[in-house]
């Protein structure tokens, strides 16, 4: 495998932007375009957010831009579009048919530039979307904020900023699996249980900080004023005709329907189930996880697929038959069992247990546009699944 920098990574951020986007300041047009979204939670109370960034977004040449910008620029720009896209759709009470050319023709752009979709991915909502309260302080639950909100507060904040401190304490564990994939192609019994052991541990300080999800997100806030802008337009009934995006010549006239932004497409639990060899049954919730990679930016994607083709993990743990050793591989495939259990836990809570509360928001329905307890149980379940009998320890 390539170095983690050659995929985007680092030890001490994991998948987070390894920019400090909080430092980017966009010019010209951009700038305009920056202050625009950064108002969101002072247009969308107004309930005609719609013709509000119709009027105040200024006509940019996005081809003549993305010549001229930055990486870090495009994807901060990328941040404050789809944002902006988002409480297009969803901030009134209707969704609409048509997104105007004023943010279809930047996002689409946007989108095919880095190599992403034309709408709010989990990359947007998280992994590009925080700063440091102190720099150099770490990023910490009790150091980092949330740069671009819909309507803000306390409860919008925190459950981004849970995910943000989650793929950074993740970056630990992310930056060992290359080095378990080495180790077990030179058939290091020590040396791959000393890290499937360090990864564990990792996993253990991920886990603590996802428990912390209830303490400042409550469920009824995060139900009824978080999760209804986070919605996508694929499997959404509100939306059965997906969305047209204006002026973009290939999309053509019909509408297009995009899966919304979801915690599964965060890499972590992928790249760990590459690792371990977790595998999930062929049906319609498979289909699901796989059509959920192209939403992960290109290097994060490339980075899991490495890790499916070169991590003999499994089987050598159950060639190998070394108890220490299968002990350790079991222990990591019973964190990344209790983190779905948590997000099983949460799902149950903060959705599935409220009321139904506007256009889109479905009980049942995940913003990616799936009956999600279903899915995220099956996953759990067969995570479980993939535990290896531990063979007892030879006497002396």
């Amino acid at each position: 495998m390539q170095a983690l920098d050659a995929y985007d990574m680092s030890a001490e951020r994991g998948f987070l932007c390894q920019f400090n986007a909080g430092d980017i300041s966009l010019t010209g047009d951009l700038a305009t375009v920056g202050d625009v979204a950064l108002s969101l939670p002072s247009l969308l109370p107004t309930g005609r957010v719609r013709a509000l960034l119709r009027d105040r977004l200024p006509d940019i040449d996005i081809a003549a831009v993305l010549q001229s910008c930055g990486d870090a620029e495009a994807r901060m720009a990328m941040v404050h579009y789809s944002f902006m896209v988002q409480a297009y759709v969803w901030g009134e009470a209707n969704p609409p048919e048509v997104l105007p050319r004023c943010l279809s023709a930047p996002i689409v752009a946007l989108a095919d530039h880095l190599g992403q979709q034309p709408l709010l991915a989990y990359s947007g909502y998280v992994l590009d979307n925080w700063a440091e309260v102190e720099r150099g302080q770490g990023l910490t639950l009790d150091n980092t904020r949330m740069i671009q909100q819909f309507l803000g507060g306390q409860d919008e904040a925190w459950f981004v900023l849970i995910h943000v401190a989650i793929e950074a304490a993740a970056g630990g564990a992310l930056a060992r699996m290359p080095k378990v994939v080495e180790a077990t192609a030179a058939e290091d019994i020590g040396a791959i249980r000393t890290l499937l052991e360090e990864i564990a541990q990792v996993w253990e300080g991920i886990n603590g900080i996802f428990d912390r999800m209830p303490e400042r997100c409550d469920p009824y806030i995060y139900f009824a004023r978080v999760r209804p802008y986070i919605h996508g337009w694929k499997d959404n009934p509100a939306m059965p005709h997906g969305l047209l995006y204006e002026g973009v010549e290939r999309f053509g006239t019909q509408g297009r329907a995009f899966r919304g932004q979801t915690g599964s497409q965060s890499s972590i639990v992928p790249s760990m189930d590459a690792l371990l060899g977790v595998g999930h049954a062929h049906d319609p919730m498979k289909a699901y996880l796989d059509e959920l990679h192209i939403y992960r930016p290109p290097a994060h994607r490339r980075f899991i697929e490495d890790l499916r083709a070169q991590s003999g993990l499994r089987s050598f743990v159950e060639r190998c038959g070394d108890p220490g050793l299968t002990e350790a591989y079991n222990a990591n495939i019973k964190a990344v069992a209790d983190f779905r259990s948590r997000h099983l836990e949460y799902a149950a809570s903060y959705i599935n247990r409220q009321t139904r509360a506007a256009t889109g928001n479905d009980t049942e329905v995940g913003t990616g546009g799936t009956p999600f307890m279903r899915y995220l149980k099956k996953h759990r379940d067969e995570t479980r699944e993939r535990l290896l009998p531990v063979r007892e320890k030879q006497r002396a």
